[in-house]
């Protein structure tokens, strides 16, 4: 027969520290501890089941008219200890030999905490009586106080939050081999061992639970993990082959490499941060090698309706858009271009404007010899500049027999932009399909130097 009593409870709170009040997981271990006797077919009795106060004198009583004052009675009283020390200990009654004592230290040490003693302690006043009323005033019962580790030492703590049902099934266990009751254990006592890689989230993939039950079930604050702790799985039990999410048709899956993170992999593929999260329902930014995201699939976009047109020798994007009446960045977005780079017989759709334009004829000329920029600016009524973007030159540099796009005098696309915080030259100029040079020399800056509310002319 066991009686099983919860230190403390209520308005005694007893020892506190790194994150762990005594009282609560007193109340926890014995419910567990009493759990595991009943599935022994062992009689067993709590002093408390509820966060509840108890006198010394009402605690006795309890104890006592559980089952009597019988010396079958083994009284285990759940503690947790504080003071700086380190590790379990067991104090025993003056009237009992240290087997039952030994036994528990022995097999709480097997669960990987340290082991301090066991021992007896004498009334200072009279030493011939129990320093502790519940091996004093417990008649004939057989009592253990069993103090499983320091909650003011931080190793310590961090091995009672991990480990209290381990040691609470170590003590059950214990008294099974004192009373030679069979026992072929309640709680796995092999448990899953944390490797160097390991996540809460690796972990739970592999044993078919989530990382919240792994969580809950071993009385973890946080998802930090150490080489070599034992956690205990949740139902099921043994490992089972994790049954794979159901993917459509439609979405891919991506395994999660060394410098990836959800920022990286959105933009890989297209897609936002959020969507990434929505869909995988992670509650962090967090990621673990190996992870597999599933990767939304955006809806198609509808074809573009536009003309084919296949690129020739002296095209560029500039000369494109002005012949048929639209825009580079209207060219880019219809065709998925990155960049403004072209090859020769590239094909590309050429969407239609909204308003059916004439195509702005084009006038190319050769360079001779003796020709400069200003020399045939001047002979076609325009500027350096304009010939500049509309043949994308980076210097004034001209070859003999070079193409040059001449654009028609005083055109421009009339478009402005306003700068915004974190703007910069390269941003904007990659925003319009132009590039840096472009942008300089259209709006004459001669520095890369921009301001808030600043206007920018868009060639």
């Amino acid at each position: 027969m066991i009686v099983i009593d919860a230190g403390h409870g209520g308005n005694d709170p007893g020892a506190s520290g790194n994150g762990i009040t005594e009282k609560d997981y007193t109340l926890d271990i014995s419910l567990f501890m009493a759990e595991l006797f009943r599935d022994l077919g062992v009689p067993v009795a709590l002093t408390r089941t509820t966060d509840e106060t108890l006198a010394p004198e009402e605690r006795v009583s309890r104890i006592m008219t559980a089952f009597g004052n019988n010396q079958d009675v083994i009284v285990i009283s759940n503690h947790l200890n504080a003071g700086g020390g380190d590790g379990a200990e067991v104090i025993y009654a003056l009237r009992n030999k240290d087997t039952l004592a030994r036994i528990i230290t022995e097999e709480i040490a097997k669960e990987g905490q340290n082991i301090r003693k066991w021992y007896q302690r004498r009334l200072p006043s009279d030493t011939s009586k129990d320093y502790y009323f519940i091996h004093r005033n417990t008649g004939v019962t057989e009592p253990v106080i069993v103090e499983y580790g320091f909650v003011d030492n931080a190793s310590d703590a961090d091995q009672i939050k991990n480990n209290w049902r381990r040691y609470a099934e170590a003590v059950v266990r214990a008294v099974a081999i004192y009373k030679g009751i069979p026992y072929t254990g309640v709680v796995p006592t092999e448990g899953y061992v944390v490797k160097s890689g390991d996540t809460l989230w690796s972990i739970a993939r592999k044993f078919g639970v989530t990382a919240n039950e792994l969580k809950e079930f071993n009385n973890l604050t946080s998802n930090l993990l150490t080489v070599g702790q034992v956690l205990q799985i949740p139902t099921p039990k043994a490992p089972v082959e994790p049954t794979p999410p159901v993917i459509p048709p439609s979405d891919n899956t991506y395994t999660v490499a060394s410098g990836d993170s959800l920022w990286s992999i959105a933009r890989k593929f297209g897609v936002t941060v959020q969507e990434l999260r929505n869909l995988n329902n992670l509650t962090s930014d967090l990621l673990s090698l190996g992870q597999v995201l599933l990767i939304p699939i955006k809806e198609p976009a509808p074809p573009v309706e536009g003309t084919i047109y296949t690129v020739v020798s002296g095209d560029n994007l500039y000369s494109i858009a002005s012949r048929f009446g639209t825009t580079v960045n209207a060219i880019r977005e219809a065709n998925n271009l990155t960049s403004n780079l072209l090859s020769v017989g590239q094909t590309l759709i050429i969407p239609t404007t909204e308003v059916p334009v004439e195509p702005t004829p084009i006038t190319t000329y050769t360079v001779a010899r003796g020709d400069n920029l200003y020399s045939i600016a001047n002979r076609f009524g325009t500027t350096v500049d304009a010939i500049k973007r509309a043949n994308n030159l980076i210097s004034n540099l001209l070859s003999v027999g070079q193409t040059l796009v001449i654009p028609a005098a005083g055109a421009s696309t009339g478009r402005t932009y306003v700068v915004k915080s974190g703007d910069s030259l390269w941003t904007i100029a990659n925003r319009f399909g132009l590039t840096v040079n472009q942008l300089r020399s259209a709006n004459n800056l001669t520095t890369d130097l921009l301001s808030i509310g600043q206007v920018l002319q868009i060639p």
